[in-house]
């Protein structure tokens, strides 16, 4: 993988607009409760991002950081594996997957490489689709994902089969930077993980009791990883790496995978035990994460080459709440439809005239 510039309703925008959103189904509302953990989750990955200028003078932003890292991306892709249930192949899933995926890869892929550039004072860094920069690796792996998603649907045990592939992975530092394989690998299990998911499973985390001891968990887990910070390296929590090149034996590689999925699908679970199920102020921005996601990266990368972490009040309290705050606050401001209508030919492109009509189409209009 290339090095990363870091060190890791009321709207017209189509529904399937969010980052591992379902297939629109007429006449179908959105679970809000959906789109506000969506919501939640993509607040969480701008902050993470926000913080990671403040991680060396501070011991609690790191911990604060180890324990987002820990919930945010395993949260979005079991959630767009569990909207992944229903794909097939079908021609209108074929071109969701080319539009809704593959050209904002390309655009944002380009766009970051040549962004970061200046950013990073790298002129000559190439473009290149295979090799993901930054926040694209996330698009190419969930292309990956999908596609292999009618194999899940028909194995037994899948997910022992998907750790069964995750853990090995962190064996080989040879495995290759083509579409950060690495990552497709290691991440696996969470989204075969929400295939393998029922309506009834989210049922159960919406129950009082698991509410209570979701808070709990949540502070039991704050205080681990705030002990831990001298002994853990966080870089775990990205999987995008191999035992050998974060300096660890190879037998804790695989250990270190089937442990971090098993603290992370609790921490995912306790996560998902607070998102409302009503509708809120934010739940229409849910639909927008994809837009969030891209987009926020530009303003992460330039906040640190504009030098807006250089006070030195900026490394304080009042400077580690005011950098939450406003991450918080742009990637809202990026979820919203007037951003969302003004980046969809780059994010929802229509696209017709690439794709054949199919015969479904054919019999409706003829």
């Amino acid at each position: 993988m290339r090095a990363s510039p870091t060190a890791s309703a009321e709207t017209p925008v189509r529904p399937s607009a969010a980052v591992g959103a379902p297939e629109p189904v007429p006449g179908k509302q959105r679970d809000p409760f959906f789109d506000n953990a969506k919501y939640l989750a993509i607040v969480l990955v701008a902050i993470g991002h926000a913080w990671e200028p403040l991680r060396a003078d501070s011991r609690s932003v790191t911990a604060l950081y180890t324990l987002v890292y820990a919930v945010h991306m395993p949260a979005f892709i079991i959630i767009s594996g569990y909207f992944s249930r229903s794909f097939r192949a079908t021609p209108p899933q074929i071109r969701r997957l080319l539009t809704g995926i593959v050209v904002p890869y390309v655009v944002f892929e380009t766009a970051y490489t040549l962004f970061t550039r200046w950013t990073d004072h790298q002129p000559d860094r190439a473009i290149s689709l295979l090799d993901p920069l930054y926040l694209t690796w996330f698009l190419a792996a969930l292309f990956v994902w999908r596609l292999t998603t009618p194999i899940w649907n028909h194995v037994r045990h899948p997910l022992l089969l998907a750790l069964a592939i995750a853990m090995p992975a962190t064996l080989s530092p040879s495995i290759g930077n083509d579409l950060d394989l690495q990552r497709v690998l290691q991440f696996l299990p969470y989204f075969v993980l929400g295939l393998s998911l029922k309506p009834e499973h989210f049922q159960l985390v919406r129950r009082p009791e698991v509410r209570q001891l979701a808070v709990l968990v949540f502070m039991c887990a704050l205080a681990v990883a705030y002990w831990a910070v001298p002994y853990f390296d966080y870089s775990w929590l990205f999987h995008n790496a191999s035992a050998e090149q974060l300096g660890a034996p190879d037998w804790e590689g695989p250990l270190m995978t089937l442990g971090l999925f098993a603290v992370s699908t609790l921490l995912v679970a306790c996560f998902l035990a607070w998102v409302p199920r009503r509708r809120t102020w934010f739940t229409a921005l849910g639909a927008g994460t994809l837009y969030g996601y891209l987009l926020h990266g530009f303003l992460a990368q330039g906040a640190k080459s504009w030098g807006w972490y250089g006070p030195s009040w900026v490394q304080g309290p009042l400077g580690e709440i005011t950098v939450t705050v406003v991450a918080a606050a742009v990637v809202t401001a990026l979820c919203t439809p007037p951003v969302r209508r003004v980046f969809r030919l780059a994010m929802e492109p229509e696209m017709r005239w690439a794709f054949r009509r199919d015969a479904t189409e054919l019999a409706r209009t003829s």
